[in-house]
């Protein structure tokens, strides 16, 4: 893939998981730059400047917060969900690091452990949320957010998102759970989206595979392949039953 917005080799250990933003066994994290690319292409494929965004299979909240973090400036509100309470509420901590409260409150974290343990990385890491901190403000300040437990399979309340953009479990560190009906969890996935969001949104999904299969008849906006991964944007009324 030629990158098309992020084009730029840019040094994103701010962003690293387990650095400021929390993490824990089992949640991986998703590169930085990819992440760019990707929102800024669903983006491009929607009618107005600035979303409401929102990741559906959250995980630790890592995505939507960084992309929360570089992109505030183009996003109104960020959503997470899981049908993971647990993950839910990890998420939960890392959505707080979009304000600068909880940025905050991570520094003072992060200073202490310093202290307690002797280690001078947390140094390190605390002067980072700070700078995390600058940035947000630079962009707009703290970024209203919301998270949830919710099965992606079983969703029926409408959503207000204009952009969706979420990396499914792939079978090794992550596994799929909720009620998917057949063996497509994919196609499953896609038509509980559309369902819910509205007509002009854009889904971007990510997975570790050659190519996203799409359910027969729907268009791909674009696709994306890098490395492992593969990524394919499509219109919400398009996967809509």
């Amino acid at each position: 893939m030629v990158y098309r917005y992020a084009t730029e080799r840019a040094d994103h250990s701010a962003l690293a998981s387990g650095n400021v933003l929390r993490s824990a066994p089992g949640f991986p994290g998703f590169p930085v730059r990819l992440a760019s690319e990707l929102f800024q292409r669903g983006l491009a494929h929607v009618p107005q400047d600035r979303v409401r965004m929102w990741d559906p299979c959250c995980g630790s909240g890592y995505l939507v917060t960084v992309l929360g973090l570089l992109h505030r400036d183009r996003v109104v509100h960020a959503r997470a969900t899981d049908v993971d309470p647990d993950a839910v509420a990890l998420a939960a901590r890392n959505l707080a690091l979009l304000t600068a409260d909880g940025l905050a409150e991570r520094q003072e974290e992060l200073r202490r452990s310093a202290l307690d343990f002797g280690r001078a990385e947390f140094v390190g890491r605390a002067e980072t949320a700070g700078a995390l901190a600058a940035g947000l403000a630079s962009m707009g300040g703290d970024l209203p957010h919301e998270t949830g437990v919710a099965d992606v399979f079983t969703l029926s309340e409408p959503v207000e998102a204009d952009l969706v953009v979420t990396d499914v479990p792939y079978g090794d560190l992550t596994h799929w759970r909720g009620e998917a009906p057949g063996d497509d969890p994919m196609a499953a996935l896609l038509a509980s989206l559309g369902r819910v969001l509205p007509p002009h949104a854009v889904v971007v999904v990510t997975a570790r595979t050659r190519r996203v299969v799409l359910p027969p008849g729907v268009r791909a906006l674009e696709r994306v392949k890098v490395g492992n991964r593969a990524a394919v944007l499509v219109r919400a009324r398009d996967v809509a039953p």
